[in-house]
């Protein structure tokens, strides 16, 4: 595996001579059960069941600070019946909502009537799209602009997605070429897509080779996360956001890996306080991360711990076999793994970080037909290789940090 090797080296002929001998890990599988603390050191409230009312109705606004490309990340349970949070941000007189078959007939009616109630000189179109990670590519990237270019829509218009990190993805790169970029919002309704994949201006679809190979960085004008959206998410979507969340402990901030160490629990039964805490800090992380390097040439480069085994499973694979957090989820564990093995990390965070991910439900083992020539293969066309070395993400040293390797040996990031 010499690609992978340059990545995980300073010294490459001798990290070569580890990889030949390393083998992907097959962890076990199993449940563990944890009791959920009552309060949480990190966030001062009380949990509280679903069936509470006594959720805010004023949003937490986390801001993505980058000048004059800076936006509002709003976070809150109802927020889709407060129209003004949408209205504000919408510019031109053309709306194209862009959402797919299974959040359509659950939400596209309620934001379609938060874009116009009171607005009357609004038009709002829609294109409803297949649902699934393999219709993340150029043909349905295409159906986006057929619409637009049909409802007589021009560079004045905005841009709405609906829907998951497929729909986020698709809809803000077609808000980035169309004509030569337009205004973008993002209504994230998944727990990946609220965490992670609606922050940060990561746009793009998918090439038959790999993964987000085709994209850029287009970031939009806000974000609207309701809470509520997550009720109707099923579990095995529900469950695949948290690889995310999780991830953004192992790598900037250890207090908050611990505080889901004593809330898994809750956060798997949805209760609303620990998710929208979750979801909040992700993004608080990520807008820090991002507002120090958008464009990824240093520091954001430590949110894609997993990743590149992740895509190199979900690419191998088929794209909707694995969902994205699953073999994110199994990624993390490789890197875990693969750093504990080059003497980075102690065995107590192999440890923390299995029985984490096997609470939130999510897979500890590879594909059963995964090899690591499927893994090399992949990994080869992997959007991270730069001047022929693969930046590979592993961790190092305590909790919260971690470390990046590339063509210039490895850099520390605290």
């Amino acid at each position: 595996m010499a690609m992978v090797a340059s990545a995980v080296a300073s010294s490459s002929m001798s990290h070569l001579r580890f990889l030949h001998s390393y083998t992907f890990p097959r962890f076990e599988s199993g449940q563990v059960q944890l009791k959920v603390a009552a309060t949480a050191k990190v966030v001062m409230y009380q949990m509280i069941p679903p069936s509470s009312s006594a959720a805010p109705l004023i949003p937490t606004t986390v801001d993505v600070n980058l000048g004059d490309r800076s936006y509002p990340v709003y976070i809150g349970t109802g927020l889709l019946d407060h129209p003004h949070l949408l209205q504000r941000h919408i510019k031109g007189k053309g709306v194209l909502v862009v959402t797919n078959t299974k959040v359509a007939p659950l939400y596209l009616d309620k934001v379609i009537h938060a874009l116009i109630v009171g607005n009357p000189n609004v038009s709002v179109e829609s294109i409803i799209l297949p649902d699934g990670e393999q219709y993340k590519n150029m043909d349905t990237l295409m159906k986006v602009y057929d619409k637009a270019i049909e409802s007589h829509l021009d560079r004045h218009c905005t841009f709405v997605a609906l829907g998951g990190g497929v729909m986020g993805d698709i809809c803000g790169y077609a808000a980035a070429s169309f004509p030569h970029g337009v205004n973008f919002i993002q209504i994230p309704t998944t727990v990946m897509a609220q965490a992670d994949s609606s922050v940060g201006g990561k746009t793009g679809v998918n090439h038959r080779l790999g993964k987000n190979l085709i994209g850029t960085i287009y970031q939009p004008q806000s974000v609207l996360i309701d809470t509520d959206t997550l009720n109707t998410l099923p579990e095995r979507e529900f469950a695949s956001g948290f690889a995310e969340i999780i991830k953004c402990g192992l790598v900037a901030d250890a207090e908050f890996f611990a505080w889901q160490e004593r809330n898994m629990d809750a956060l798997m039964a949805r209760y609303p306080d620990a998710l929208a805490y979750a979801i909040k800090r992700s993004c608080e992380i990520k807008a820090e991360i991002v507002c120090q390097d958008e464009m990824e040439s240093g520091l954001r480069a430590i949110l894609n711990l997993g990743h590149t085994f992740g895509h190199a499973i979900e690419t191998s694979c088929g794209y909707g076999e694995w969902l994205h957090g699953e073999a994110v989820a199994v990624g993390t564990l490789i890197a875990v793994d693969m750093s504990y093995r080059l003497g980075w990390i102690d065995n107590s965070v192999v440890e923390r970080a299995n029985k984490i991910i096997k609470q939130a439900k999510l897979p500890t083992r590879p594909p059963a037909n995964m090899t690591a020539e499927m893994f090399k293969s992949a990994m080869a066309l992997d959007k991270k290789v730069a001047d022929g070395v693969l930046r590979l993400v592993l961790l190092k040293g305590p909790l919260g940090n971690c470390v990046f390797t590339g063509s210039g040996g490895h850099t520390g990031v605290p």
